[in-house]
């Protein structure tokens, strides 16, 4: 039963972490009705971020974490501004082929920042400092070590911060109106431009902090981001498509399924148990756990 009891432990750790990968992935999809095929590049830009303040400047974790977050959300804004703004500002002929676009420029992007990042970190892999070095400490029955609590820790906490923000914030509920219907938002005097910035803003943020929290535990390289954004676009599916609250609860969902499959089946298929749930979601309900049955057209 100990076993069991930390494998769930672990599953639900990992699965925090996922949920941060791909609370912003949804809100994205939310909003603009797009998956942002770069994602997983704004992650990357976030570890890089981290490792290269802490270790080449020799600035403290700490503070190279929410510096990590801002980078992230430079990159979310300046795509939302000069890539994503076109396909609702009401101009220029590619507003009639949304998705085809999406599709097209997020994808682009994703290589540029994999290329650039090759021309400027290299092909050689880095590790950033843990922002808690402790390798095992006991908490009741579960094993944990010191970066695994900072992780759950601060990940409580941005998530929780960002629940709050869209209930009770008034941004919080422009963005929900917008994301409901956007033509009439617009109409009620909501600026339906700078809720869709909030939202890639947020977005790449979240997906930077995610990946300075793991970098100190996996070897960083240009692709890196790649793993990351395959596991949030399962979450999101699973979820259901544009739900935070969903892609928490597949994500936590995720994670567990993951810790006990590679113990009890086996570790080689691990990355196989999310496909095996994302089709049994798909036929069982094709919406996700909590998405809708169908959006508007």
């Amino acid at each position: 039963m100990s076993l069991i009891l930390q494998l769930v432990f672990n599953g639900l750790v990992i699965g925090l972490y996922y949920a941060l990968m791909a609370v912003g992935l949804t809100m994205i999809f939310g909003i603009l009705k797009i998956v942002n095929f770069a994602h997983g590049e704004f992650y990357m830009v976030g570890a890089y971020t981290y490792t290269l303040i802490a270790l080449t400047f020799g600035v403290s974790p700490w503070i190279a974490l929410p510096a990590a977050a801002v980078a992230g959300a430079a990159i979310g804004w300046a795509t939302e501004r000069s890539l994503m703004r076109p396909l609702y500002s009401g101009y220029g002929s590619w507003q009639f082929m949304k998705d085809e676009y999406a599709v097209v420029v997020t994808f682009a992007l994703s290589l540029l920042l994999i290329n650039l990042a090759q021309q400027i970190f290299g092909p050689y892999s880095a590790l950033g400092p843990a922002l808690w070095g402790a390798s095992r400490i006991a908490i009741g029955p579960f094993i944990v070590t010191g970066q695994q609590i900072v992780i759950v820790g601060l990940t409580i906490i941005v998530l929780a911060g960002l629940s709050a923000l869209m209930k009770y914030s008034v941004w919080g509920r422009q963005i929900q109106a917008v994301a409901q219907n956007r033509f009439g938002a617009s109409i009620a005097g909501i600026n339906t431009a700078r809720a869709s910035n909030l939202v890639f803003t947020a977005s790449g943020a979240l997906a930077a902090f995610a990946g300075a929290l793991l970098a100190p535990i996996i070897n960083l390289d240009p692709s890196v981001g790649e793993f990351p954004a395959i596991k949030s676009y399962i979450i999101v599916v699973i979820g259901g498509m544009g739900s935070i609250r969903g892609s928490i609860v597949a994500a936590l969902l995720l994670g567990v399924v993951e810790s006990l499959g590679a113990v009890y089946i086996s570790y080689a298929y691990r990355d196989a148990y999310g496909l095996i749930l994302l089709i049994l979601i798909l036929v069982f309900r094709p919406q996700g756990l909590f998405g809708e049955r169908a959006r508007e057209v």
